[in-house]
């Protein structure tokens, strides 16, 4: 891997907002009123997509309020898969843990809105890392978080597995760095190029309990359409986009309903996507063609359950929407890219 690829700069990097709740749950475990942090956090609704460049000083905050080394490591422990949305549940899915580390770079994007990681093999080992030009330039206490909510997540779905090869860090040495090699079971290396985890190379075999091919197909599915779907850099978009996900199986996709879920008016959210060159309508069926082009693509599928999936009505409905998307009915369009 090469440290010089382009990645986008931090300040254009968002985050999902249920992951900056994990600081709710730390706080709860140390006992911590913390009511200004509390209501700062409470800010952000789980849908919401969070500048990154804010994530630092709320670390900062929290751990002024219980000082000591590696207390991003404990936060991060405090991540489950609430904290992650789809993320998180295409790791339970997943078979093994290789799989689940590949679809966390697959799917990234729907967590940051951008693809920063990168997974390389090497004779023994298998790397997850992040260039320097990425989150690795916001700090030892903001990787710190993220690897160890990362490890700390795979040892939950997998106990057994080993532990890492080793850790690096592109930030100096703190005064004890002791805390970190308990904490990951491995050499911690500081001053390194970039932000990587390396595994031993049969850590990717080890199975996971808790593996659901039906619930990992859809997301699957669903993960691979939405990429395709990102409304590029604008984070309004995104976070409308990921609404409308939620929404589409209980067919509550109108706009008063994505503005009431959001707690936005609807002239502010049309206003918010028009700044951006884009409509409501145009998002949503954007997302929709993704999905029902990537669901038509497998023959486990019914029209009907694809209709459902959707959040529409009737078939009658979508044949309509879809014929207007592409010239062409569901069925057809089926038969000329069905999946081999």
């Amino acid at each position: 891997m090469s440290v010089t690829d382009h990645f986008p700069a931090p300040s254009s990097i968002r985050m999902n907002g249920a992951f900056v709740r994990v600081l709710l749950d730390w706080l709860d475990l140390h006992h911590l009123d913390a009511p200004a942090l509390r209501a700062s956090v409470m800010r952000y609704g789980p849908a919401d997509a969070v500048p990154i460049l804010q994530w630092p000083a709320l670390l900062e905050r929290a751990v002024a309020l219980r000082p000591g080394p590696g207390r991003g490591l404990e936060i991060g422990a405090c991540v489950g898969f609430q904290h992650v949305g789809v993320l998180g549940y295409l790791v339970l899915a997943s078979d093994n843990l290789g799989q689940a580390i590949y679809a966390y770079q697959r799917f990234e994007a729907l967590f940051y809105g951008v693809k920063l990681a990168r997974v390389t093999l090497g004779a023994h080992y298998a790397e997850i890392g992040w260039p320097i030009t990425g989150m690795a330039s916001l700090g030892l206490l903001v990787d710190e978080t993220a690897i160890s909510a990362l490890l700390n997540f795979l040892r939950r779905t997998a106990p057994d597995a080993p532990s890492p090869l080793e850790v690096c860090f592109p930030s100096p040495a703190p005064a004890d760095p002791a805390p970190y090699e308990r904490f990951f079971g491995c050499p911690v290396h500081f001053d390194a190029p970039y932000l990587r985890v390396r595994f031993p190379a049969e850590y990717l075999e080890r199975p996971l309990p808790t593996a659901d091919p039906t619930l990992r197909q859809l997301l699957d599915r669903q993960g691979e359409a939405l990429s395709s779907a990102l409304p590029g850099a604008d984070p309004f978009a995104f976070q409308v986009q990921r609404m409308i996900l939620r929404l589409l199986p209980d067919a509550r996709v109108s706009l008063a309903e994505i503005a009431a879920a959001m707690a936005v008016s609807v002239r502010t959210l049309q206003r918010h996507l028009a700044e951006g060159g884009l409509s409501f309508q145009r998002l949503l069926d954007r997302t929709r063609q993704e999905l029902a082009q990537t669901y038509l693509r497998d023959p486990s599928l019914g029209l009907s359950e694809i209709t459902l999936l959707l959040g529409f009505a009737e078939q009658s409905s979508f044949n309509r929407a879809f014929r207007q998307w592409t010239g062409q009915t569901p069925g057809r369009w089926r038969r000329e890219h069905r999946r081999r």
